[in-house]
């Protein structure tokens, strides 16, 4: 009936315990209000990416039949005194060696998906929960670079990413196959201040991007996760042995590049 513990034994009692009850009331207390942070932010980051989809709909419907002036990419480096050199060209007059192995490096499943690839998404995520944000690469489809290319920012994240996704399924749904491999054949970086693919076959092979070979083509193809590193006409031998294989998988491609140079 009566607590007989003394007040002694009550201040020396270890001020670092805590009862299961605290715990317990600590556990009710914290848990919702991180669960309401999340789904919060997650509603947030949601609204956000349809918001600038929302804004980017009025681009892209006129990127429909008016050629992109630019990218966000060649702003920045114009911005930092880089000299741009970009000569816009229709996909009829860029090889189909260069399409097929595009596709064959980059994008193996253009023609059947809807603009975003979600095996390859989610293995992407599965990357980042066991690595951090810092391993997010990979996994955009050749819609979502374009995307990123002509509206995002050059930048590894979970956040690009997200938004990335709705643009690829806007554009996909504005666009025929053949109007998003031609935008992306002439905004795709491949040197310093290089852009397109008439660009970088005078660049680099000094010719049209109508008369590139099948090798010349899969060396492009090869060196577009980073052309600073993997120069076409310098290839070191981790790039000769990787464009040996996109030049054979695109001589095999048949009906996965249908939608854009037939088989």
């Amino acid at each position: 009936m009566f607590d007989h513990s003394s007040p002694e034994r009550e201040a020396t009692a270890p001020a670092s315990h805590t009862s299961p009850t605290t715990s317990g009331r600590l556990a009710r207390s914290i848990l919702p209000c991180l669960w309401s942070a999340l789904f919060n932010g997650t509603i947030v980051l949601v609204l956000a990416a349809t918001a600038l989809t929302i804004l980017a709909a009025i681009p892209i419907a006129v990127f429909r039949h008016v050629d992109p002036p630019g990218s966000m990419l060649m702003l920045a480096q114009s911005l930092g005194s880089q000299q741009i050199d970009q000569r816009w060209v229709p996909l009829s007059r860029i090889s189909p060696n260069l399409v097929r192995a595009v596709i064959a490096s980059e994008d193996n499943q253009f023609c059947s998906h809807n603009g975003v690839d979600l095996r390859e998404l989610e293995a992407v995520l599965e990357k980042v929960e066991q690595n951090g944000e810092g391993s997010v690469r990979g996994g955009s489809t050749i819609t979502m670079q374009v995307a990123k290319n002509l509206f995002l920012w050059k930048s590894r994240s979970v956040l690009r990413k997200a938004i990335e996704i709705p643009l690829a399924l806007g554009l996909e749904l504005m666009w025929p196959k053949e109007r998003i491999m031609e935008v992306y054949l002439n905004i795709a970086e491949w040197g310093p201040g290089v852009f397109g693919a008439e660009a970088a076959a005078q660049y680099h092979f000094r010719k049209p991007a109508s008369r590139l070979t099948e090798r010349e083509a899969a060396l492009l193809a090869v060196a577009l996760p980073n052309p600073f590193v993997r120069v076409p006409t310098r290839p070191n031998a981790t790039v000769i042995k990787v464009s040996t294989v996109v030049e054979r998988r695109a001589k095999v491609l048949g009906s996965r590049a249908a939608c854009v140079v037939g088989r």
